[in-house]
């Protein structure tokens, strides 16, 4: 687990590049958004997908968002080491729901040649960070990617793909646009985070209002992720998970961050307010339960990591089955098979 502490930052992003995206496997579609309140065929409606864009907007459009979008650019930077982890180049490469391009920036162009950058926020495409990568900004759901069939050599996904509706669709959608033996490395939240939050808005409202709505959003389990990315036509499937702690001056410090990461709830049964007097109780459970001895509150982010390749001829397979030329009950038999070799010599 990582420990950090809730910081600020105080530069001014650079101008960055861009270059047009020419004949680079674009579907002819007219919109890459969904409409507001759409979901997938036969996809359960949990997010409200128009509000989790105005959100992320908001939140771009803030005078200082650096200063939350240390979670993001940690996350990001992993994501990059993994990639940097496969001995190959990527001619061309998509970021699905890249916010401000938290991956982009600490990828080179040796490794990536040509980055198409999605996300449903206009305002975060409108101020990505730099790169020495040349750049496409194209808006666009994660569910409804505008690409061609095997158009790109690397899909990287950072914390976004906990909002989508549809998540098979999602990584069947990535599946599609991914080249014969190209890679999907993606990452989201998931399992326990922010359970301390979740846990002491329950125990508050339950204590003043006589029960409890749902105030965080659900997350996938990790078991059902390595099916999930099965079924979407994955193989050579890598899935782990990590955990980060953010220490918060409080609670109510913890819930400006996250609203300036652009990931307050949005899901369709969310309570559309609490009462003033159940925050204050929230909070004080929050410092009873979980403070730290320096008077700080800690929050754990949960994330899974995952990796899915695209099958191609050249990729290691594993032999027919039956092809085998020992058998398994004969193992136990190796002691005496040794033996008897360094006898006969």
């Amino acid at each position: 687990m990582l420990p950090l502490t809730r910081f600020w930052l105080g530069w001014r992003r650079p101008s960055v590049a861009r270059v047009p995206g020419k004949n680079l496997g674009v579907r002819k579609v007219a919109s890459g958004v969904s409409p507001p309140g759409s979901a997938s065929p036969k996809a359960l409606n949990i997010f409200d997908r128009d509000l989790k864009r105005k959100q992320k907007n908001w939140a771009a459009r803030q005078p200082e968002p650096m200063k939350f979008e240390y979670l993001k650019e940690e996350v990001g930077s992993r994501i990059a080491d993994r990639v940097y982890d496969i001995a190959r180049d990527f001619p061309l490469a998509l970021d699905v729901g890249c916010g401000r391009g938290y991956i982009a920036q600490n990828l080179n162009k040796e490794t990536v040649g040509k980055f198409f950058q999605v996300d449903i926020a206009e305002n975060a495409l409108k101020n990505t960070l730099e790169t020495e990568i040349p750049t496409v900004t194209v808006l666009a759901d994660e569910e409804f990617l505008p690409f061609r069939e095997n158009t790109f050599d690397l899909v990287v996904s950072s914390l976004s793909l906990h909002w989508v509706n549809d998540l098979p669709r999602a990584l069947e959608q990535i599946h599609y646009v991914l080249k014969p033996d190209g890679v999907f490395i993606g990452a989201m939240f998931g399992g326990d985070t922010l359970y301390e939050l979740r846990c002491s808005l329950q125990l508050a409202e339950t204590e003043r209002e006589g029960g409890f709505s749902p105030h965080i959003s659900p997350f996938t389990a990790v078991n059902d992720l390595g099916h999930l990315l099965g079924r979407a036509g994955f193989n050579t499937l890598t899935v782990d998970t990590d955990e980060i702690q953010v220490n918060y001056p409080g609670m109510f410090e913890l819930m400006e961050d996250l609203q300036g990461m652009g990931e307050s709830n949005c899901a369709w049964n969310r309570k559309a307010l609490l009462h003033r007097d159940t925050m204050l109780a929230a909070a004080a459970v929050y410092q009873e339960m979980y403070r730290n001895e320096d008077g700080s509150v800690p929050a754990t982010y949960q994330i899974y990591y995952m990796i899915g390749w695209k099958y191609h001829d050249s990729q290691a397979r594993p032999a027919e089955r039956g092809s085998a030329t020992v058998s398994f009950g004969e193992l136990g038999k190796i002691n005496n098979l040794i033996s008897q070799g360094k006898k006969s010599q």
